[in-house]
């Protein structure tokens, strides 16, 4: 598998075909994620730094930290004219490194992902809870540092249909103990809720204003009839009403780590979205 140094570690990547493709995965996840999606298009799955395959290094996996290895990785491979697909913390990095890159991107499709800051009554009850125990000291150490079950439920609840062991053995694998699941924990306690963390929400705001004037084609997916999704009708509204060059395309039933449940359909939405606009 293509490994590149970038700054003080490496990233590991997926590759296949020559496409414009470039998916970027969330947490806990890792680019195993695209492996039913990939293949139906082409183009380039990495590891975002401290996770899958990639390196650990010494830092603190903020938001910030994320963008700078991700940006040494384009810049090491000389992507430009990209079409970028993202899933949660995916997502906000596309959306990202197309605001500061606008000239380098031709696409972006997202789905389950953070568009906007958020309020806490944006979130399920049960959401706002785990937004609290994540920013709660002690207790957030013990939930997703001292054991292995955050990892789990993303796989077991986070989907419609739970992953298989084999499965699940890959995305445990980078996490096997204590310290290497600081970036999981990282991740979860940079949920942008009522103005925290506060060196991210300008961040989230910038690409908010390319979202709404960039005419480069957009594409979400909206899926339903889970309770752990981030994108349900109110916020789908919000995307309709405050991102340009947007198409919505309904893709069923799924979890939040929608390409568990429906790989197929999102290669195949994005693939037809992507003729469309003659982007691959």
């Amino acid at each position: 598998m293509p490994v590149v140094p970038v700054l003080d570690s490496t990233i590991h990547y997926l590759s296949q075909d020559n496409a414009p493709f470039v998916f970027l995965h969330g947490n806990p996840g890792s680019s195993h994620i695209w492996r039913n999606v990939l293949p139906e298009l082409g183009g380039l799955a990495p590891d975002l730094i401290g996770m899958g395959r990639s390196g650990k290094p010494a830092i603190d996996y903020s938001f910030a930290d994320h963008a700078r290895y991700l940006d040494a990785w384009f810049d090491a491979l000389e992507l430009d004219r990209v079409v970028l697909v993202g899933h949660d913390w995916g997502g906000a990095l596309a959306f990202d490194w197309a605001a500061r890159h606008p000239s380098r991107v031709a696409g972006v499709a997202f789905f389950e992902t953070m568009v906007k800051p958020l309020a806490s009554t944006d979130l399920q009850p049960a959401a706002q809870e785990r937004a609290h125990k994540f920013r709660t000291p002690g207790l957030a150490e013990e939930l997703v540092l001292d054991q292995d079950g955050f990892v789990r439920q993303a796989f077991t609840g986070g989907v419609r249909t739970p992953v298989s062991e084999e499965d699940m053995a890959v995305y445990l694998a980078p996490f096997p103990d204590r310290e290497s699941r600081r970036p999981v924990l990282a991740w979860a306690q940079q949920l942008p809720v009522d103005g925290e963390p506060p060196a991210l929400i300008p961040r989230m705001e910038a690409y908010g204003e390319w979202l709404g004037a960039s005419e480069v084609p957009k594409l979400l997916m909206t899926f339903e009839n889970s309770p752990t999704l981030l994108i349900g009708p109110e916020m789908q509204a919000w995307c309709e009403e405050n991102i340009a060059a947007l198409e919505v395309l309904a893709g069923g039933e799924a979890g939040h780590h929608a390409q568990e449940d429906r790989p197929k359909e999102i290669a195949a939405a994005i693939a037809a979205w992507a003729s469309r606009h003659s982007l691959a």
